[in-house]
């Protein structure tokens, strides 16, 4: 990754650029990144054990072709879901970390779970028991749980990074992404030791009619943490995360069960009727989360735009999202890469000026004391950058 320096030689940027990134970080230590490493190396031997456990389960055929099949569409999933923040765009640490939670740990944890919970019922009850055990009742709670717990963890630990729905949204999806491609090499590799027709019928059901199934479900969590941030009202703020759990797991629990117990036509009728009105709710709520995002950045810079550090074409462009995609592309037709990698810098900066200036105002601020001050060095790289842009 390209430092400030090797992005903007010789100007003001780089260095206040620095600055930000010492005060938002300057609580981490050798300590903190040591757990860090610990943390992740753990989460690798999950994931390196639950892929030895399908391979076992399944063979060396037919787990190789349920890893390609389940990682080949991951990347582009992961771009649409991206695609979401455009006001903010979030830490990359942090949105890998979302990912390879769900990847590695959550799925590794849930499958030990549910496969131990599905086996004692099965021994109690029987094998038609212990399945529909593991797949209405376990399955939904324990994963739904497992996706929770980073949200949960970002939520309280990192809340200069978790503003609102949208940043609710974005972190559920890719842990739910992640989560739904390691469950994915095992279904396909069952699949292809069945046969081709199963492989097939499966890669449609998973890939192509509910690949964002798991996104939607862990999406409840992800809202109700979003609507917690966004309020002032303890009671809302108790309640709403709850509620998305809860959400989560009911609707986890329909799909599964609507084909576990009623077959293809159950299935096919709670696609229709539930999952998908669902999911065009879910796009409902994130384009009324990116029209406020609009707002908030348009409130907290209205006084830049009052001083006159920006023009009311700069103000009215940062303040929307087509003003955004337009004047990026501008740049990038105008001046080239270089111009268009300044220009998105200088709209990522605003909006961190402005976030930071929604959260100060609720009182979160991250330990912060002196928060003038880091006000001041916001402005400062949002008024360079917008020298630069300028310059172009």
């Amino acid at each position: 990754m390209n430092t400030p320096n090797q992005l903007y030689p010789n100007n003001q940027f780089a260095q206040q650029a620095v600055t930000i990134t010492m005060q938002r970080q300057r609580s981490t230590g050798a300590v903190k990144i040591a757990i860090g490493i610990v943390c992740a190396l753990i989460a690798l031997l999950f994931g390196l054990l639950l892929l030895l456990l399908i391979g076992y389960e399944t063979g060396p055929v037919a787990f190789l072709i349920g890893l390609v099949t389940a990682t080949i569409p991951v990347p582009l999933y992961v771009i649409l879901v991206l695609w979401i923040d455009r006001y903010e765009s979030e830490p990359f640490w942090m949105l890998a970390t979302a990912f390879f939670w769900g990847a590695l740990v959550a799925t590794f944890v849930a499958y030990l779970i549910n496969s131990t919970g599905g086996a004692i019922v099965s021994a109690l009850a029987g094998p038609a028991a212990g399945k529909t055990f593991a797949l209405v009742i376990s399955a939904p709670i324990v994963e739904e749980c497992l996706k929770a717990t980073i949200l949960f963890i970002f939520f309280f630990f990192k809340k200069d990074e978790f503003d609102g729905v949208i940043d609710g949204i974005v972190y559920a999806a890719l842990v739910a992404l992640g989560f739904a491609m390691t469950e994915n090499v095992l279904y396909y590799a069952k699949a292809a030791l069945e046969s081709g027709a199963a492989l097939t019928v499966t890669l449609f059901l998973r890939g192509f009619l509910a690949p964002f199934s798991h996104p939607l479900f862990t999406s409840m969590t992800g809202i109700g943490l979003g609507l917690a941030r966004q309020t002032r009202n303890l009671a809302v703020k108790i309640i709403t995360p709850v509620l998305g759990l809860l959400m989560a797991i009911f609707m986890h629990s329909i799909w599964n069960g609507s084909g576990a117990i009623f077959g293809g036509g159950g299935f096919l009728l709670t696609y229709i009727v539930i999952m998908v009105p669902s999911f065009v709710i879910l796009l409902v709520v994130i384009g009324i989360a990116l029209y406020r995002e609009g707002q908030l950045v348009r409130e907290f810079l209205l006084c830049d735009l009052e001083r006159g550090m920006l023009t009311r074409q700069e103000y009215d462009q940062l303040g929307s999202i087509f003003g955004r995609m337009g004047s990026s592309f501008n740049a990038l037709t105008q001046t080239g890469i270089k111009g268009w990698r300044t220009r998105m810098r200088f709209n990522q900066m605003a909006s961190e000026l402005a976030f930071y200036r929604c959260r100060v105002s609720r009182g979160i601020h991250s330990g912060v004391t002196n928060l003038n001050e880091v006000e001041n060095e916001y402005i400062q790289a949002v008024s360079s950058l917008l020298r630069e842009v300028r310059g172009h």
